[in-house]
């Protein structure tokens, strides 16, 4: 299956990923609560739910605000430059990181989407260097340029940032790219008519202007003339 969306669609896709993000926040303002205990909490089966509710909450708007440009960025990224494994991507990291935080994190409700920015970032990154098409490489590199310090976040840092959510997106992203390292096509390479080898006559190295005589010669003899 080919790439049938545009730039701009798969920018509109993770706009409005990070719209329902922002929407969340405005709903916990406008109606007074806070859905922060419906975020992972590692061992306890309450604590399940997360794996699907947490990643769209946030605990401040700093906090969201931090998340919502790489999930614009990187999303738009990972949904044009890889057509045939992105839905798989983003689902594998969505559960599989929020999985981690639940096997072993701390005792505490872990939110937020840097979980699956981190997946994408590190699916991005390793694809890049697995592939080394001229897509996967430029996507690489914008990705490492913009947001090459997710690679030090994933260790601890401050106490109440998850680095377990970014540990565990980060090594999701990295075995999605192994496993989905041919899934997608890699871009046609363009040639140009200087390129091309004339195949009508088999003389693509005989000049009449030179007059290479002797390469006539011989491809005279190769077709027993």
């Amino acid at each position: 299956m080919e790439n049938n969306l545009s730039l701009r669609d798969c920018i509109t896709l993770a706009s409005l990923f990070a719209l329902m993000l922002w929407i969340t926040k405005l709903g916990e303002s406008v109606f007074g609560v806070s859905l922060s205990n419906m975020g992972v909490f590692p061992k306890e089966l309450s604590g399940l739910i997360g794996i699907f509710s947490a990643p769209v909450i946030h605990g401040s708007y700093q906090h969201l605000l931090g998340n919502t440009l790489p999930v614009l960025l990187l999303g738009s990224m990972l949904i044009y430059g890889y057509p045939r494994s992105r839905w798989w991507v983003l689902s594998i990291v969505w559960i599989a990181s929020g999985l981690g935080v639940w096997f072993f994190a701390r005792e505490s409700y872990h939110i937020g989407a840097s979980g699956i920015t981190h997946g994408v970032f590190f699916y991005l990154f390793t694809a890049g260097l697995l592939r080394r098409d001229k897509r996967s490489s430029v996507l690489l590199t914008v990705a490492f340029f913009m947001y090459g310090t997710m690679i030090w976040s994933i260790f601890p840092q401050e106490p109440g940032i998850s680095f377990e959510y970014h540990l565990s997106g980060a090594l999701s992203g990295f075995v999605c790219a192994v496993l989905f390292r041919r899934w997608d096509p890699k871009p046609v390479t363009k040639k140009y008519s200087w390129e091309q080898e004339s195949a009508d006559d088999g003389l693509d190295e005989y000049d009449p202007i030179i007059g290479d005589e002797w390469k006539l010669e011989n491809h005279r003899k190769s077709q027993g003339s």
